[in-house]
């Protein structure tokens, strides 16, 4: 984007503002991600996100789902009864926020090949970044992952 025009009174320098290039970088991957998993899945990124952490922690909650990945729940349940009607995931007893979740043989599959899809598209993202860059990319991320607290919390701006 241009710089912003100072006649115009304040504004952000969308060139500089990391939580703006941040949300933008991960709006534009989870639309192209989407798009690419609909069409060779039927299953969109949230049912992706499910599916993996389903695949990474057998027996989580939606709960757990929504504080690790930071969805929404109603997204979480919509994921849940997706995937469960299409035979991917299996839910066990209790209120539905606590179920524990688990891959099904075709879940699994369906997963491995999302996976190998996922990866790819990271390989393409971090094209023509050295390993030492993306190890510190990965590095300053999960800092500002760590900070996430601390800019939510409430912020007093009249000092």
């Amino acid at each position: 984007m241009s710089r912003p025009d100072p006649s115009v009174g304040r504004c952000l320098d969308f060139d500089t503002y990391v939580p703006g290039l941040i949300t933008w970088l991960a709006n534009k991957l989870s639309s192209g991600a989407s798009r690419t998993y609909r069409e060779r899945y039927g299953l969109g990124i949230i049912d992706w996100r499910v599916l993996a952490s389903v695949a990474a922690e057998d027996g989580c909650t939606a709960t757990r789902i929504c504080q690790v990945v930071g969805l929404d729940k109603a997204a979480v349940s919509r994921s849940f009864s997706l995937l469960c009607a299409r035979g991917l995931v299996t839910l066990g007893e209790g209120p539905l926020r606590a179920k524990p979740a688990r891959l099904t043989a075709a879940g699994r599959e369906v997963h491995d090949g999302l996976l190998d899809l996922a990866l790819a598209r990271q390989q393409r993202l971090l094209h023509g970044m050295s390993p030492a860059e993306t190890v510190e990319l990965t590095r300053l991320l999960h800092k500002l992952l760590a900070g996430v607290p601390h800019a939510n919390a409430d912020v007093d701006v009249s000092t």
